[in-house]
């Protein structure tokens, strides 16, 4: 009874909560109190305090007691992953999120919408799809609204090309391959002993001991439910590095379905180019429920931590507020329109909704959802893609040659924000909210393979804060975003659905019967075009803004302010660099013949949009 009496006298301005119970929300962010039920999107403009500088401490500590008990875990969405945020207070933020989130995506639909209309009409009006070169109707002076960007260039002119259909591991989805170790891994199947000869000019047990053979593993999929009158494979992919050409190649695709065919570039084009799109149908759907697991799952459950055990006059919170801006409205949303029963991923994958979920819950907890682990190098390492012990250098591996520009100009911000606020590794230790985090992140939040408590240095405050940067504003968008429509999902090899059972034997005379016809296909680049967000560049939302932010730079601004303008200012040379990119003499761009652009900072979101 006492708390309740405090809580009606006591009225301390505090980030995260406004003045009193409106019955409307309300999107201001002045004259807000933790007493309130309704958290701003961002942080307010109001001084930021660590809780052992704060003049008022009994406040702050019935504020956070008051968030404990508004913020609270609930069930998880889309499968079963992370917790999603319920409570009083947790709901409230959670709609506010959607509300803005639908009203950002409101003008995108209507311009699909019209765009997709107009597609269909311009694709019959030329004769419709008759081969697979057709398939460039779908895309030429087309979407000019909702990606204006367009396709990747060379994505449709090399579209049979092995050398892009096996850079596309290194870059458009970067997250599937792995190279075998040879000893640790078995060749998980065999091949003609002469076609690899034929193909490499060596054996494949020599390939598996020298440390230059790659592998994918889609087999999963194979047992997933599909929506009905559509097929998928669960295609197993070696790739291997030619020593001779210097370049990553495919070897064999095996499909796991049917006859278990296993295909080679020596077969017929028709034959290695469908076994190719089954495969490409298969990582599409990886990547699109990979990223759903990897980022907004993690990077929620950690700010859900943050949410409970932190002030919203927190540094740490406010930092983490600004990143995982509207990041609550994704897992609802794709609830109610997009992972729905018969909704728009039902409309157009093969895989469902169910096993979208079925995805999530069987990969999140072995490794999918982990933290600390699948920091952007040491996950990389991992799968032996960098730094190998056991093989030699990818000569090109664009994914990682573009995060290693952006991820330190991101960590130098994080570094100076945090040195900021602690002076050394001492000052950490004495901030119990801080404490309070990660020990309710190892704890009731169960973030997996989380920094332990207690936080003992200030580097591994950076690296935590570094990697929630990197998980909402560059690798979620890598996946999704505009990539998908640009790159991972681009007709007629990239195909979302397959539309006839794997073939029993080789020997194909056309694709077409597999393939979309002309009103899957706009369905299909409607649908990743809906993912896109072009109109962020023009309200200042891309990553080159991440941090410009007032409410975050408001303690020491010459140092903050100083280190926002750098961070802008080198992710603008990263901009130049990757937006001027052009084919060299022998028509590639870092090792590929199409142009990757997934990482350009004056382009994609901060904050993880769809």
């Amino acid at each position: 009874m006492m708390l309740l009496l405090l809580l009606c006298f006591i009225s301390v301005p505090v980030a995260g909560l406004p003045r009193f119970l409106p019955q409307t929300p309300s999107f201001g962010t002045q004259g807000q109190s933790w007493r309130n039920t309704h958290v701003p999107l961002n942080p307010p403009k109001q001084s930021l305090l660590l809780p052992i500088e704060d003049p008022d401490p009994f406040s702050r500590q019935m504020e956070v007691e008051y968030r404990q008990a508004g913020f609270l875990y609930g069930p998880s969405l889309l499968g079963n992953t992370s917790h999603f945020p319920t409570g009083r207070l947790g709901s409230s933020m959670v709609q506010q999120h959607q509300d803005q989130w639908y009203r950002n995506a409101r003008w995108l639909a209507g311009t699909v919408g019209e765009e997709e209309v107009a597609v269909l009409a311009a694709v019959k009006e030329a004769g419709g799809i008759r081969a697979l070169s057709d398939y460039r109707l779908l895309y030429e002076r087309q979407w000019q609204g909702s990606v204006p960007t367009g396709v990747a260039l060379g994505a449709l002119a090399n579209f049979t090309s092995d050398l892009l259909f096996a850079m596309e591991r290194l870059s458009s989805n970067p997250y599937s391959i792995r190279r075998l170790h040879p000893t640790q891994d078995i060749l998980p199947f065999e091949i003609d002993s002469e076609v690899v000869t034929t193909l490499t000019g060596s054996h494949l047990a020599a390939l598996h001991k020298d440390g230059l053979l790659f592998f994918v593993d889609h087999s999963y999929q194979k047992d997933y439910p599909t929506t009905k009158g559509r097929y998928v494979a669960g295609c197993q992919a070696y790739f291997y590095l030619n020593t001779r050409s210097n370049q990553l190649l495919p070897l064999a695709i095996k499909t796991n379905v049917g006859s278990d065919l296993t295909y080679t570039p020596l077969d017929d084009e028709n034959d290695w180019l469908l076994a190719k799109a089954m495969f490409n149908q298969n990582d599409l759907f990886h990547g699109q429920i990979f990223h759903l697991a990897n980022s907004h799952a993690v990077a929620e459950i950690v700010h859900q931590a943050a949410l409970r055990s932190m002030s919203g006059k927190h540094p740490v919170l406010a930092l983490l507020g600004r990143l995982m801006h509207q990041a609550y409205a994704i897992r609802p949303v794709g609830e109610t329109v997009l992972f729905n029963e018969g909704g728009y991923f039902d409309d157009t994958f093969a895989l469902n909704n169910h096993a979208v979920r079925q995805f999530a819950t069987e990969f999140y907890p072995i490794g999918v959802g982990a933290f600390a682990p699948n920091y952007f190098e040491e996950e990389l390492r991992r799968r032996g893609l960098i730094e190998s012990s056991f093989g030699p250098d990818l000569p090109h591996f664009p994914f990682y040659e573009d995060g290693l520009r952006v991820l330190p100009v991101i960590r130098r911000f994080v570094q100076t924000f945090v040195d900021v606020y602690y002076e050394s590794d001492l000052a950490i230790t004495y901030d119990w909210e801080l404490q309070a985090w990660i020990a309710e992140a190892n704890g009731p939040a169960k973030v997996i393979d989380f920094p332990a408590a207690p936080l003992t240095r200030v580097e591994t405050l950076v690296d935590i804060l570094t990697h929630m940067a990197w998980l909402a504003g560059v690798s979620h968008h890598v996946l999704n975003a505009g990539s998908p429509v640009a790159t991972s999902g681009v007709l007629p090899l990239h195909p979302a659905a397959l539309y006839a059972p794997p073939p029993a034997q080789k020997g194909v005379k056309s694709l077409l019967p597999y393939l979309p016809d002309e009103q899957a296909s706009v369905k299909q680049i409607a649908l990743l075009a809906r993912f896109n967000r072009p109109q962020l560049v023009e309200t200042r939302e891309t990553l080159l803004h991440m941090f410009d932010y007032e409410a975050l730079l408001l303690r020491e601004p010459a140092k903050l302010m100083a280190a926002n303008e750098r961070f802008m200012a080198d992710m603008r040379d990263i901009s130049d660099v990757i937006d001027g990119r052009a084919f060299d003499e022998a028509g590639l761009c870092q090792g590929m013949p199409f142009l990757w652009k997934a990482m350009d900072p004056a382009q994609i979101p901060f904050f993880l949009s769809v």
